[in-house]
């Protein structure tokens, strides 16, 4: 699934070629694409409908349009497999464009969703600790690359959890936009195992831990974000390039680019987890 800069580079397309446009009409295709949207896709339809896009926003993997109408907000869920593409009115529609927004300058936004797990829906606008977000990510943590992230609060409720590390910079509730893909890339830069304790590692540790968080994803931010398939794109269907950089994630019998050692894949969380077992320890069992 996108991580944190994957959507970031759609977030940014959309500012680029979305906001400022209003909408003039909306067809929704597919009944999945709308199903969060517990009114239908004729109610999202009509509400869209004459609204003007003001701006794209985001918070971790979480990605939302608001328009004039100040307490409404568009929360895209990417899924698996969505894309959020503007394309010339005129284009071949794509197989899976499951909602076409007709925007007033002749453009398309266009809903692609191969696999059918993300979709659109309307929420209302509610401040969370000083920030203006929609009602269904008001749970979510701030990621490293807002402005307001409290670095110093996000290790001390790391070491508080008494479990895996990995699993705990999964947990959108505790520092958000960290998937499979970066987590394993910053373990890997700060050394740990995925299985070590949050809570028995110290302060320096887990710095060290977010600051490698926070450089993969600038990093992977900067070439577009990590396309392992066509699926992963920006608002016009490129793919980004940081899969030539990964250090970790899936480079399963490859050498480590730190000590020479062929990296491994375990599992973990019913999904893969890949390491250096040299220069990543595995804890012994307590």
């Amino acid at each position: 699934m996108p991580e944190l800069p994957e959507v970031e580079v759609v977030r940014r397309g959309l500012a680029d070629h979305a906001v400022g446009r209003a909408i003039d009409a909306v067809t929704v295709t597919h009944p999945r694409a709308v199903r969060r949207h517990l009114a239908g896709g004729a109610d999202l339809a009509a509400r869209l409908t004459g609204l003007k896009i003001e701006d794209a926003r985001r918070r971790g993997k979480y990605l939302w349009l608001t328009f004039d109408e100040p307490e409404t907000a568009l929360v895209v869920h990417l899924g698996m497999s969505g894309q959020m593409l503007v394309q010339p009115a005129g284009a071949p529609v794509e197989k899976h464009a499951h909602i076409r927004a007709a925007l007033g300058d002749g453009s398309e936004l266009r809903f692609v969703d191969q696999r059918t797990f993300g979709g659109w829906a309307l929420a209302d606008l509610v401040e969370v600790d000083g920030t203006v977000v929609p009602d269904s990510v008001a749970h979510i943590a701030r990621d490293p690359l807002d402005p307001r992230f409290d670095a110093e609060a996000v290790v001390a409720a790391i070491r508080a959890k008494n479990t895996e590390i990995k699993r705990v910079l999964l947990d959108q509730t505790v520092v958000s936009g960290i998937g499979n893909i970066y987590a394993d890339e910053a373990l890997w830069r700060a050394g740990l195992h995925g299985t070590r304790v949050a809570a028995e590692l110290t302060r320096p540790v887990v710095r060290k831990l977010l600051d490698g968080v926070t450089a993969v994803m600038s990093e992977a931010l900067a070439v577009g974000g990590t396309s392992f398939d066509a699926l992963y794109v920006n608002v016009n269907g490129e793919s980004g390039y940081f899969s030539r950089s990964l250090a970790a994630y899936g480079r399963e019998n490859e050498p480590c680019d730190r000590c020479g050692a062929p990296l491994i894949r375990e599992q973990f969380m019913n999904r893969s987890s890949f390491s250096c077992p040299k220069c990543q320890r595995k804890p012994r069992r307590r």
